[in-house]
């Protein structure tokens, strides 16, 4: 009964230390004339590759009136990717376009790659035209 208990308390900690690394987010902030939001980045390839561009200025246009798109200056690698999308989610088209929704919906195959989760008011694009951003890593 004791060795279980230890054996279970040592695979919980190395859970812990191990687990607690890889849930370490890189947060990020997304600035422009309409204001400032921050974001959290996901724990995948494509998203460790967009911070190792950083700081970044992207031109964004509005597409659909769901959201705001632009061109990254490199490709990003593949990822998993998904359908559906909420409002404040960062995204990856294609491999190097990159997408702030500011509305729920679902995009066509084959997906976008999630590449975070803005943590503000992202309805401050929820405007046509198109917006300067620049990207930087959080203070």
């Amino acid at each position: 009964m004791k060795r279980l208990a230890e054996t279970s308390m040592i695979a919980a900690l190395l859970t812990l230390t191990l687990g607690g690394a890889a849930l370490a987010q890189d947060r990020i902030s997304i600035s422009s004339d309409w204001g400032n939001v921050t974001a959290e980045l996901a724990d995948n390839a494509a998203a460790r590759a967009l911070a190792d561009l950083l700081p970044l200025t992207i031109e964004m246009d509005d597409h659909l009136r769901q959201e705001k798109t632009g061109n990254l200056p490199a490709a990003l690698p593949a990822a998993s990717r998904q359908r559906e999308f909420s409002a404040g989610t960062l995204g990856l088209w294609s491999s190097g376009d990159f997408v702030i929704y500011y509305r729920d919906g679902r995009v066509p195959q084959p997906g976008i790659v999630i590449l975070g989760e803005v943590q503000g008011d992202v309805s401050i694009f929820d405007r046509a035209g198109s917006i300067t951003v620049t990207i930087d890593r959080a203070p």
